[in-house]
C-alpha cells in the first residue's frame, strides 16, 4: 500500500470510460442496495459499484485493522466514518491497491469479483450519512453581494459583518434527501409588496441554491474548539448539495431570525462522498480576505478547491438546458474557516454532520448559482430549448446539478444530484 492514490499515472482493471468521473483516483463512498439485499457500503469504479461487505467477508480487509466488520453493512457511513482517518485512508489505499491493473488478488478471483462488483445500473443509492445536525453557509462574495444589491442598497450589498466572520444558521436535517428523491413544491404565506396583509399558498418563487457541501468524521466535546490548522482532521469528505429556496417566503418569514419555512421542506444531496483526500491535487488559493480576518480564523496554505459546477434545468417534457456554470473555488470563507467559526464558540460536532457552503456564484452572468440571480429576481428570464421560459422553477421541472474536477488527465467528479419538483398538495 505503498503507491500515493492520487497519481495519475495509476490506472485500473476495471473499465473505467474516459470522462467518468469515478477512475482508481477518486474512489468515494456510498450507501447502496440491490434487489432484495439490504443496504450496504459500496465504492464506485467506473460504472460499476464496489461492494466492500463481499471484500471485507472474503478477507480483503485483514490488513487493516478492523474490529467490526458490521460497518460495511450499515444504513449510513457513519459507523465507517467513525473509524477515524487512519483506518478509512487505510481501506481506500487497499480498494485502490486491489483495484490497481498491476495487482491480480481481485481480478483473477472470479468467484469473488462476480459478487463484488455491480453494474451502477442495477444499484439504488440511498443517503450516504444520517446526519444529525445541518449548517447552512453563505460564504461566496459574489452571491452575497448580487443578493444585497437586489433587496437593499448596492452601495451597502454586504452587511457590516460579512467580511469578518462566515456568517451561517442552523438548518433541518430530517428533510435533507438523495438525489432521486422527488421534492413537492412547499406552501407558506407570503406578502406582495403592495398587499395590506399576507395570503397562504404554493410557493410561487422556487429556487435552487448551488452548494458543495462537507461531513465530518470525528466528534468533539462541548467547549472544545477546532482550529483552521487542523480543521481537516476533522473533514471526511463532500458532497454536491442543492439547498432548495422558496424566496416569496422567505423575504416575508426571514426578518428578524432568518430562514425558516422557505429552507426546511428539502434539501437534496449527491449519493457519492468523494473524500477530502481525492481531492488533495486540487488545492488552489482562496480570494484575499480583506480587512484581516481575527486570528482563530486566519490559515496557511491553499484551502479552496478547483471544481467545476454546473446547473441544468430538465422540463418533464422537452429538451433541458445547462443555466450556470460556476465553481468551488470562488468561495470567499474556505471550510476550514468554516468549521473553525463552528466550534470557536465551543459547539460540539458530531460523526456526520453537514455544513453547506452557501450559494456559489462566480462573476459572471452565468456564473450565478440560484435563480434568484440568474433571472434577476425574475426580470431577466431564462430561455429554454422548448420555447417556454423560466424565471424560478415550475412543476415537473427536474434540477440537474454536477461537480467535477480535472487535471494532468484524471477527472475526479461527484456524480450528480437531480430531483424532480412535484405540485404542491
Amino acid at each position: 500500500m505503498s503507491h500515493k492514490t492520487q497519481d495519475p499515472s495509476l490506472k485500473s482493471w476495471v473499465e473505467v470510460p474516459s470522462h467518468s468521473d469515478f477512475p482508481i483516483q477518486n474512489l468515494p463512498f456510498g450507501i447502496f442496495s440491490t434487489d432484495g439485499k439490504n443496504t450496504r457500503v459500496g465504492v464506485a469504479i467506473g460504472e460499476q459499484v464496489l461492494d466492500l461487505s463481499v471484500l471485507a467477508e472474503e478477507s480483503f480487509f485483514d490488513e487493516v485493522a478492523i474490529e467490526d466488520l458490521s460497518v460495511f453493512y450499515e444504513e449510513a457511513l457513519n459507523p465507517f466514518i467513525a473509524l477515524g482517518k487512519e483506518v478509512t485512508k487505510a481501506v481506500r489505499e487497499r480498494i485502490s491497491d486491489l483495484l490497481n491493473q498491476t495487482n491480480s488478488e481481485l481480478r483473477d478471483n472470479e468467484r469473488v469479483r462476480k459478487d463484488a462488483l455491480i453494474p451502477m445500473s442495477r444499484v439504488q443509492m440511498h443517503m450516504p450519512v444520517k446526519v444529525g445536525d445541518y449548517t447552512d453557509f453563505y460564504s461566496s462574495e459574489e452571491h452575497a453581494r448580487n443578493v444585497g444589491t437586489m433587496f437593499r442598497d448596492p452601495d451597502n450589498a454586504l452587511l457590516p459583518n460579512w467580511k469578518h466572520l462566515p456568517v451561517g444558521y442552523h438548518g433541518r436535517a430530517s428533510s435533507i434527501v438523495v438525489s432521486g428523491t422527488d421534492i413537492i413544491r412547499p406552501k407558506g404565506q407570503t406578502k406582495a409588496d403592495d398587499a395590506e396583509k399576507p395570503t397562504f399558498g404554493p410557493s410561487r418563487l422556487l429556487d435552487f441554491e448551488l452548494e458543495m457541501a462537507f461531513i465530518t468524521g470525528k466528534e468533539t466535546r462541548m467547549g472544545e474548539s477546532i482550529s483552521t490548522a487542523n480543521a481537516e482532521e476533522y473533514i471526511f469528505g463532500f458532497v454536491i448539495f442543492n439547498d432548495w429556496s422558496a424566496r416569496d417566503i422567505q423575504k416575508w418569514e426571514y426578518v428578524p431570525l432568518g430562514p425558516f419555512l422557505a429552507k426546511n421542506f428539502a434539501s437534496s444531496v449527491s449519493p457519492w462522498v468523494v473524500t477530502i483526500e481525492a481531492l488533495e491535487p486540487y488545492r488552489v488559493e482562496g480570494p484575499k480576505q480583506e480587512p484581516e480576518v481575527l486570528p482563530y480564523l486566519q490559515y496557511e496554505g491553499k484551502k479552496n478547491f478547483d471544481l467545476n459546477l454546473e446547473v441544468a434545468i430538465q422540463p418533464e417534457k422537452g429538451e433541458g438546458k445547462v443555466v450556470c456554470r460556476s465553481n468551488f473555488r470562488h468561495m470567499y470563507w474556505n471550510v476550514n474557516q468554516q468549521l473553525a467559526h463552528q466550534t470557536v464558540n465551543g459547539c460540539n460536532i458530531k460523526v456526520g454532520d453537514m455544513y453547506a457552503s452557501g450559494t456559489i456564484s462566480g462573476k459572471d452572468k452565468d456564473s450565478y448559482g440560484s435563480m434568484l440571480e440568474l433571472s434577476w429576481r425574475g426580470t431577466q428570464p431564462i430561455q429554454m430549448p422548448d420555447g417556454s421560459e423560466r424565471k424560478f422553477i415550475l412543476d415537473g421541472d427536474t434540477v440537474i446539478m454536477r461537480a467535477h474536477a480535472e487535471k494532468d488527465g484524471v477527472r475526479i467528479g461527484f456524480g450528480e444530484v437531480r430531483t424532480k419538483v412535484l405540485p404542491a398538495k
